[in-house]
């Protein structure tokens, strides 16, 4: 019965992020720098509210959009923090994490030979559904650009076709971020412009050098903001994602989520009530860890003699292989995995401009990345004694 499936989803394939962790988690003693995902525990008093939810029997069906209380939060969150202002009442979604916001945007944006602009290299999960909704990626190489996707770059690809821009920024897997100046060029070249952007801001919280700044902010009428709180207060298994964009959209990107979802888990959403509210600033501890962190690996990266741009946001390093190595990005990280003992995602999954690198999060102990560390220099310091 497979020949009768649509042929846009038997055509993708699962995540190489996904594939790759997946078979190397059978090795012994290995140490994973592969899954994006927080190391600390979700924050006691939004566990007690999820708790409280349960046993209080806040276990029904809530508005489509997410109950009002906590769309109000949603609004305050992006109002303080980054100065937007979006109505509560018809202008927040809050979705079943960030990748339902982004499914539900495009499914509803896009229609058959839409063209969508990514930076590449990119996160996996925004390719697969835009194929699935006709539309077709054009990836830009933003390998000369310190992996940032610039008005000049942008410009030359802009087509009577480009439906949307997605700006996924800090980036994973790079983790680098754009200027607010970068941002305001950018926004000056879309201006009137039928053009969409999705801004995918689910590490705006986890930025280090410079204030995280939203092309909303410049752009609102054409821009839609993907938000959420896996990463700023470590609740990926609750999924909680926030969607914000103006009105005359939203109402019809609630249809796509309502036959879609219905809504959200409502134990989630009194969690995430806490998260907005009590613990706005939760991200902050883990912010300065992911410093320190970032610190650390930056110097022992380049006392192996290692090439890679400096990381401002989120928690990746996107390293360039060593050329004295002669192989693909696959099969470094698989050879890694096997006679090192520690598993990193091969740049190739990031699509063909991550080609070359791989991936290492420090989304772990300073312990951890350590030891991972120490085994990654011993790998390189053999491979060029054979060399």
């Amino acid at each position: 019965m497979e020949h009768l499936l649509n042929n846009k989803v038997i055509d993708i394939e699962i995540s190489g992020i996904r594939k790759f962790y997946n078979m190397v988690q059978e090795i012994e003693d290995l140490i994973s720098f592969t899954i994006g995902q927080p190391d600390f525990p979700t924050p006691e008093h939004v566990k007690l509210e999820g708790i409280n939810a349960i046993q209080n029997n806040f276990t029904s069906y809530t508005h489509n959009a997410g109950y009002l209380d906590l769309r109000k939060a949603a609004s305050q969150f992006l109002l303080k923090k980054y100065g937007l202002h979006y109505s509560p009442e018809n202008e927040i979604i809050i979705t079943v994490g960030a990748s339902e916001a982004i499914d539900i945007a495009l499914r509803t944006i896009l229609i058959e030979g839409d063209e969508v602009i990514l930076p590449g290299p990119i996160y996996p999960g925004y390719e697969p559904i835009i194929r699935i909704c006709g539309g077709n990626p054009v990836h830009i190489d933003t390998r000369d650009s310190q992996f940032k996707l610039t008005a000049e770059k942008l410009q030359p690809y802009l087509t009577n076709k480009t439906k949307c821009i997605i700006l996924p920024y800090p980036s994973n897997p790079t983790g680098v971020s754009l200027s607010k100046q970068e941002l305001t060029e950018i926004a000056n070249l879309l201006k009137e412009k039928e053009i969409f952007v999705i801004a995918d801001e689910i590490y705006s919280e986890l930025v280090y050098d410079e204030q995280h700044y939203s092309i909303a902010q410049d752009l609102k009428e054409q821009t839609i903001v993907i938000n959420g709180l896996s990463k700023s207060h470590s609740m990926t298994g609750w999924r909680v994602g926030m969607l914000y964009a103006p009105e005359c959209l939203t109402k019809h990107f609630l249809k796509v989520h309502q036959y879609n979802v219905s809504c959200i888990s409502s134990i989630s959403q009194k969690a995430a009530y806490a998260a907005l509210t009590a613990g706005i600033n939760d991200a902050e501890m883990m912010r300065k860890e992911y410093i320190q962190r970032r610190a650390y690996v930056s110097t022992r990266l380049n006392g192996m003699g290692l090439d890679f741009v400096m990381p401002n946001g989120a928690f990746y390093f996107f390293i360039k292989i060593p050329e004295y190595l002669h192989t693909n990005s696959f099969d470094f990280a698989l050879d890694l995995a096997k006679e090192a003992r520690v598993a990193v995602v091969p740049g190739s999954a990031f699509s063909e401009y991550g080609e070359g690198f791989f991936r290492l999060s420090y989304a772990c102990s300073l312990e951890l990345l350590e030891e991972g560390l120490n085994r990654i220099d011993e790998y390189l310091n053999k491979k060029i004694h054979v060399d």
